[in-house]
């Protein structure tokens, strides 16, 4: 991600562990001290449902219920506390059988059908299997998780039913939940329950109180702290349904009366009207269609509402935050279909830009964010994250956001509004950024708690030297050294356009001694690419990895070397089948199923793309998108995640998952975008007000693509691309406006 504060593998840290259950269930076996999952149990399989608005999420496995067992994450969070760590339904004790189970295509919803297992015991006769029907349905709105349980019978003969939650609240931050172990915690209150509702408490040792306070209709049977419990009598085809309401935070949140067909309409409504300036495509592959579909209903739920307006959160469960690097990398990769995202983005950077320098977090003047985050071991300084700077990539994106952001819009204003922190965030390069005064920009964490890595491959492994021993710092990363290229260009054509041709030239002249320096000190003849880093004593780390490939994204590499570059990605090492590994399978570190080093992961692909594209080389877009759209088609709602393992492709198989990857991730469901622009070379500026394709060309699986309502300034373009056998025909199908179309071949 980006990456979260820190990762299982990071130092000071312990691997994700599950909570304990209160009471292991009949699906967990117990042995001393330790729980597994039955073999034969549902709760093997790790697919989950996931619900997120606003602060609010929830994870919860297919059948609807949330378990305390597998890597724990499953549970009710808010700001970065697990509100609800159990919730388990029970028909007559027993848990009930999985029929079906998704999210809706606008992910507002989960929804889930049961059944009861056969009951042999129940009353005077036995109830056989599938004689009840159970919809339980779920949605978030404003910090309470409403849930539906619609129980209809289909039994001959009127039947008494007992349906039965077990329930449990830990109010575990979030790291709490990945591992980390706390020396002390705040202190739990005792529950209470008043009838038709239960009431847990909290206090921090932050001085935040906690609450979550669930209320049931109709009046249970039974309530009690862990437990609640409902008689039903069931006619022949008679319904009756239970309402759940879950609210995290206050008494007030508890009150609200909002119903469960109220909350739902406000979710599908809001989620809706996202990115309302997005163009919409379709193609004529359903199968793509649906990987696109999901991908956009995925990114409107990741954008949440912060003063700057909606910004991409990086992902469910570990990282539902505001991200640096992955909120710019979201923004570059949909910023010819919704460029709404850039500048959401860039208002929210500059309004967290550092001001004064906090070795505690990392901060520099003129440093864009890392992260982020709430919860209490944030508040507290138990980990560093509350607002973190630990990134040497995010300020030079940041300047090459603003600048693509420009030339896509031509918003002059955004512009003007953030110039001076433009400008600090080139200032922060030449200072703090080059610590060494060597011309290379480099990274070395100042708080021992903060990543030891500080590019997006972040975990502490993920640089090292040819014989597998890791660099020391401070590092110089080769991509990095790209992003800087393309920043010290960008903010030239800025400052040109707000008249300051004095600083566009000094910027411009930087660029291209930064160039020349790069090709002298990070090309390498022995691998046939650019070595993956620079280390402290400026050894080169001769690793093929695809940090290469993103050298290619703001045209550093001469137009030879990245001819090269390509070929070594695109070797049986480097190209997985599925995608472009993260480190060639040749490397003394070569890992397959590692966070970093072996695994593939689709942002990385589409910036690779991208890159690729600037130089023409349109063979291997090809490759990586067909790849990516083959594995889109195995995993779970065709929901690329945020990786997955770099193990070579095998007929008739699926990718390998990686068990801990973030799904949804904001910048994994954004590639897809970033493919397609690669693919069609399409550049977009409002200011000449034109929509360019250069040498488009698609996959033969795609005969026909559709964009509606490309807004370009105040033109608007329908279009309509069909691939021939060496060609792509485009028709402008509507024109609102003057808007020139260009084709290049």
């Amino acid at each position: 991600v980006g990456a979260l504060g820190r990762r299982p593998d990071e130092e000071g840290t312990t691997a994700p562990r599950a909570p304990r259950p209160e009471t292991p269930s009949d699906d967990v076996i117990q042995l001393r001290d330790e729980y597994y999952i039955r073999a034969s149990s549902s709760l093997a399989d790790d697919r989950t449902l996931v619900l997120k608005q606003g602060e609010t999420f929830a994870v919860f496995d297919r059948s609807g219920d949330i378990q305390p067992v597998g890597l724990g994450q499953q549970g009710l969070y808010h700001d970065a506390t697990r509100y609800l760590s159990r919730l388990e339904l029970r028909v007559e004790g027993e848990r009930p059988i999985l029929l079906s189970s998704t999210v809706t295509d606008d992910n507002a919803l989960a929804a889930v059908d049961l059944t009861n297992p056969h009951l042999p015991f129940h009353g005077e006769r036995a109830l056989a299997q599938a004689s009840i029907h159970i919809f339980r349905s779920a949605v978030i709105w404003e910090r309470v998780c409403y849930q539906s349980f619609r129980v209809r019978s289909y039994a001959l003969e009127t039947v008494r039913l007992r349906l039965s939650l077990m329930f449990s609240v830990d109010f575990a931050d979030i790291f709490e939940v990945r591992g980390m172990e706390r020396p002390r915690s705040g202190k739990r209150l005792e529950p209470v329950t008043d009838g038709d509702s239960v009431w847990f408490g909290y206090r921090g040792l932050d001085g935040v109180d906690r609450q979550t306070r669930l209320l049931f209709a109709p009046t249970p049977s039974e309530l009690r702290a862990d437990e609640v419990c409902f008689d039903l009598l069931l006619a022949p085809d008679a319904e009756e349904t239970i309402g759940l309401r879950v609210a995290c935070g206050d008494g007030a949140v508890a009150e609200r009366r909002h119903g469960y067909e109220e909350a739902a309409a406000a979710s599908i409504a809001a989620l809706s009207s996202r990115t309302e300036d997005a163009c919409f495509l379709d193609t004529s592959n359903e199968q793509f269609n649906d990987w696109l579909n999901r991908s956009a209903a995925d990114l409107r739920m990741m954008l949440t509402e912060t003063p700057q307006g909606l910004y991409p959160y990086a992902g469910i469960p570990w990282f539902s935050a505001p991200f640096g690097r992955d909120g710019i990398v979201t923004a570059l990769e949909t910023l010819w279909v919704a460029p709404s995202i850039a500048a959401a983005v860039l208002r929210y950077l500059t309004a967290t830009q550092a001001d004064e320098e906090r070795p505690e977090s990392d901060a520099e003047p003129g440093k864009i964010l890392h992260e982020a985050r709430g919860g209490e071991m944030c508040a507290l300084g138990e980990v560093p994250f509350r607002r973190y700077y630990g990134t040497i990539d995010a300020t030079p994106l940041f300047v090459v956001l603003a600048h693509a952001y420009f030339e896509r819009t031509g918003d002059k204003a955004l512009i003007e509004e953030i110039w001076p922190n433009l400008v600090r965030a080139l200032e922060w390069i030449d200072s703090y950024g080059d610590c060494d005064r060597d011309g290379f920009i480099e990274y070395k964490r100042r708080t021992p708690s903060g990543l030891v890595n500080q590019g997006w491959k972040d975990s502490n492994d993920s640089v090292f030297h040819a014989d597998g021993t890791l660099a020391e710092g401070p590092i110089a990363l080769c991509e990095v050294q790209a992003y800087v290229y393309g920043a010290k260009h960008g903010g030239a054509a800025l400052a040109d356009a707000l008249g300051d041709a004095r600083q566009a030239e000094e910027w411009r002249s930087q660029a291209e001694t930064l160039r020349e320096h790069f090709e002298q000190s990070f090309w390498s003849d022995e691998i046939g690419s650019y070595v993956l880093a620079l280390d402290g004593q400026r050894r080169p780390c001769r690793v093929q990895s695809s940090n290469a490939g993103q050298c290619l994204l703001t045209g550093i590499a001469s137009p030879a070397r990245a001819a090269k570059v390509a070929a070594t990605l695109m070797d049986r090492g480097s190209f997985s089948g599925w995608g472009i590994r993260t480190v060639s399978d040749t490397e003394r570190r070569y890992n397959p199923m590692s966070y970093h080093n072996g695994s593939v992961w689709p942002h990385d692909n589409a910036l690779i793309a991208a890159g690729l594209d600037r130089y023409g080389l349109k063979e291997p877009v090809l490759r990586i998108l067909t790849g990516l759209f083959d594995a889109s088609l195995f995993v779970d709602m065709n929901r690329l995640p945020e990786l997955f393992g770099g193990f070579s492709r095998r007929p008739r198989e699926g990718p390998t998952l990686y068990p801990v990857a973030c799904a949804p991730q904001a910048w994994a469901s954004g590639a897809i975008y970033l493919l397609l622009q690669a693919c069609l070379g399409i550049t977009i500026s409002a200011r000449e007000n034109r929509v360019l394709f250069r040498n488009p060309v698609l996959p033969p699986f795609l005969e026909k693509l559709r964009i509606r309502d490309l807004r370009v300034g105040e033109s608007v373009l329908d279009l309509e691309l069909r691939r021939h056998p060496n060609d792509v025909g485009i028709q402008v199908v509507r024109r609102e406006g003057d808007i020139e179309v260009v084709i290049w071949k």
